[in-house]
C-alpha cells in the first residue's frame, strides 16, 4: 500500500469516529442527556482535527512541489471527511436547539 492511501484510510477512520460521535450527541440530546451530548460533540471535534491533520499534510504537501497521485480512495476519504465536518456541524446546532 503506497503512502497516500495510507493516509486516505487515516482520514476515513477518523472522520467515520467524528461522524458516529456526532450522530451519538443527537440521540444523548433526544434524551435529554445534554452534558453527554457536548462531550460527544467535543470528541468528535478531536476526531475530525486528526482527519483534518492528514489531510493538511497532504495539502501542505502539493503546496511545496511534491505531487500527490489521486486515487478513488483519496477521493472517497475527501467525500467522507467533508460529510463528517457537515454532520458535526449540523448535530452541535440540533443540541443547541
Amino acid at each position: 500500500m503506497d503512502n497516500i492511501t495510507e493516509i486516505a484510510f487515516q482520514i476515513i477512520l477518523y472522520a467515520g469516529n467524528g461522524r458516529s460521535n456526532a450522530m451519538e450527541a443527537i440521540q444523548e440530546a433526544k434524551e435529554g442527556n445534554f452534558e453527554e451530548a457536548d462531550r460527544k460533540l467535543v470528541e468528535a471535534g478531536e476526531e475530525l482535527s486528526k482527519a483534518h491533520g492528514y489531510q493538511t499534510k497532504l495539502i501542505q504537501a502539493e503546496a511545496n512541489g511534491e505531487s500527490t497521485q489521486v486515487n478513488v480512495i483519496l477521493i472517497h476519504s475527501q467525500d467522507h471527511l467533508m460529510n463528517a465536518m457537515t454532520v458535526r456541524d449540523l448535530a452541535t446546532e440540533i443540541v443547541e436547539i
